[in-house]
């Protein structure tokens, strides 16, 4: 299985790790390189991976799927659906550190990276990101395209919106609702629900904005 990383920045080189990590556990895939709007880094090596072009290029390109190495979420949700509705298939990535409960469904083109933890009754839904070191307690939502950074932690019953963002180090109580693209400042015990597009912060979380 081809697979080109769509995006070379930053996440984009987890994303490409966490992959390279699941080929060493014998996962048949070639990672083929990145695409990346930066034309400074066209022609380049990252991770000793190609660069290969711009994220246009993709047509050009000899590929299987592709996986989102975007962190931001409204541009990752925006490509996720043309490159959907272009016919495109997309891979799933998980780190092999990952630790699920055998009836967690994870969608595709979601990203688990080193250290994540789900348990029972865990969804990860489409392109959505489980980063570094985070977990996903008990019977836990995260709907497509959001993002839930590395440290952070979910207690049981929690939805996380679409496109939401739960900063790093964070913490939610049990049963909390995170409204869509709301996000969820660095460090945060968030502890009541929190309405769509909606910025909090602080100890316990309140509205910024």
């Amino acid at each position: 299985m081809k697979i080109i990383v769509m995006g070379a920045s930053g996440h984009g080189q987890v994303v490409a790790d966490v992959l390279f990590q699941m080929w060493t556990k014998g996962r048949e895939m070639e990672i083929v390189g990145f695409l990346d709007d930066d034309v400074a880094l066209t022609g380049t090596k990252v991770m000793g991976l190609n660069v290969l072009g711009r994220l246009a290029d993709l047509p050009a390109m000899p590929h299987d799927c592709v996986i989102l190495g975007i962190g931001d979420n409204a541009v990752r949700a925006r490509l996720f659906a043309e490159l959907s509705c272009a016919g495109k298939r997309f891979a799933t990535a998980i780190h092999p550190s990952a630790v699920l409960a055998p009836d967690v469904v994870v969608s595709t083109g979601a990203v688990l990276c080193a250290g994540v933890v789900i348990n029972t009754g865990g969804r990860v839904r489409e392109n959505a990101i489980l980063n570094t070191c985070a977990s996903l307690d008990h019977h836990s939502v995260l709907e497509p395209h959001s993002h839930v950074a590395p440290g952070a932690h979910l207690a049981g019953n929690v939805t996380v919106g679409e496109g939401a963002l739960v900063g790093i180090g964070s913490c939610v109580v049990p049963g909390v609702q995170i409204g869509a693209w709301s996000v969820v400042g660095a460090g945060a015990a968030v502890t009541r629900d929190v309405p769509e597009r909606t910025t909090v912060g602080g100890v316990p979380a309140r509205q910024l904005a």
